[in-house]
């Protein structure tokens, strides 16, 4: 049965309007790794230097004879008598790939923009999805056959804004979803050139995302993925977005305050920032979405075939907690709970997801163990953790939440391919205090 991407807890949201933030407020994580020794983060930036023109390229599947366009379903694509078009800016990867499908099957025009990058980081950190993934071409030329519907596809880098400028102007997108930043925090902490890429491209990108929306498409409604991470853990109730405070006798609505805790989740915040002001000084509409981890493998999208396969990561630098457990329990390894496992996978501590896969594992006969590994992250082993989620609910949202039947379809997808597992992978391999100016080896 296809499960579709599942939050945690319910997505909060925070967007911005022309009229500036409305009442809804701003309120996303890692498998193995080889000795192999990892070059300077230089070498993937090739197409950021001066000849980065010969890197962008346009591509499309071709348009059949006779094929019907699909129809958007909101009002906006009725006035206009053409579907609804939507620029998903990392449509490549986990949350990309999937959106994009969803997308595509329900009417509206899509583009894919992508330079790439995420398969670059496998190659060069030694990982690899444990599902097998197909290029981002027979992706897009398998849902055409399956389909009769088009994507087209922008192979470039939003850092470098002329190839934007030129994706913007050719696709006139009516919205974007914007999914193309580095998502790793463990990645960012490796070295210095790791944590400057992060934010490089994620900054850097969605600020030109921003300046293309504004000089080629100010309609355009730009929806960014942030990250619950931004507000860290406060020992109080984390709001959506906005608290209002009471000092020196004067009150006042301000943002929350965030407490990033890798440079990762630093460059959401920076991201926020940027967004909320463009947002005031611009009028640019936006909806930035700060959630708790996805998990899943399959939709029904995905699930039309091997080629539609979306990635699954393990490792201790992409792979969710969840997904660690999982593959773990389907080889026989421990679970790595880290330290005492009182840290919040968002709604869930990490013990209460270790112990729901060690449930999920009794279900198939498969005995699971736990075992606690030292925490390679700067944190507090137990906090208390609230985050408001009301918005999204008021605004028609049915959340799929995690579920037994989720965590037994992301096992039974570990088990199915189990034999792919690389056993280097398993262990934590980068420290938040061992982090250095100098590339080094992630080593298992």
């Amino acid at each position: 049965m296809a499960h579709l991407l599942s939050a945690s807890c319910p997505l909060i949201i925070s967007p911005c309007s022309k009229n500036g933030p409305s009442s809804l407020k701003p309120s996303l994580a890692s498998l193995p790794t080889s000795r192999t020794s990892i070059q300077p983060f230089k070498s993937l930036s090739i197409n950021r230097k001066n000849g980065q023109r010969q890197f962008s390229v346009r591509a499309t599947t071709l348009q059949q004879p006779g094929t019907k366009a699909g129809s958007g379903s909101d009002e906006r694509s009725r006035q206009q008598s053409r579907p609804t078009r939507v620029m998903v800016v990392g449509g490549d990867g986990y949350c990309g790939w999937a959106t994009s499908l969803h997308l595509s099957k329900k009417g509206y025009d899509v583009a894919i923009v992508d330079n790439l990058v995420r398969r670059q980081f496998d190659d060069q950190l030694g990982l690899d999805s444990l599902t097998p993934i197909a290029s981002i071409h027979d992706r897009i030329r398998r849902w055409r056959s399956l389909t009769e519907k088009d994507i087209d596809l922008y192979i470039g880098d939003v850092c470098d804004f002329e190839f934007l400028s030129e994706a913007f102007t050719s696709f006139k997108p009516d919205a974007v979803v914007h999914f193309g930043e580095q998502r790793s925090a463990p990645f960012s902490m490796i070295d210095r050139s790791r944590a400057v890429f992060t934010q490089q491209n994620n900054v850097l990108g969605t600020l030109n995302v921003l300046f293309a929306i504004k000089e080629y498409a100010e309609d355009c409604h730009l929806v960014k993925l942030g990250t619950m991470g931004e507000y860290g853990t406060p020992n109080i109730d984390i709001e959506e977005g906005y608290i209002t405070i009471t000092h020196n006798g004067r009150t006042d609505t301000l943002p929350y305050p965030k407490q990033a805790g890798s440079f990762y989740h630093l460059s959401k915040v920076h991201d926020s920032n940027n967004i909320e002001f463009t947002c005031k000084a611009w009028g640019i509409r936006a909806t930035n979405l700060n959630q708790g981890v996805v998990y899943g493998v399959r939709t029904a999208e995905t699930e039309m075939h091997d080629e539609l396969y979306n990635r699954f990561d393990y490792d201790g630098v992409f792979g969710t907690a969840l997904n660690r457990f999982c593959v773990q329990a389907a080889i026989g390894h421990p679970l790595t709970v880290y330290g005492k496992g009182g840290q919040f996978e968002e709604q869930f501590s990490v013990n209460q997801l270790a112990s729901l896969v060690t449930k999920a594992g009794d279900k198939l006969g498969i005995q699971v163990q736990t075992k606690s590994v030292p925490n390679p992250r700067v944190e507090e082993e137990e906090h208390y953790y609230n985050a408001k989620h009301t918005k999204l609910i008021e605004l028609g949202l049915e959340p799929h939440l995690l579920s037994d039947s989720l965590i037994d379809s992301v096992l039974n997808v570990a088990v199915q391919f189990k034999d792919r597992v690389d056993t280097r992978q398993i262990m934590p391999s980068v420290s938040w205090t061992k982090i250095g100016a100098k590339p080094k080896t992630v080593s298992a």
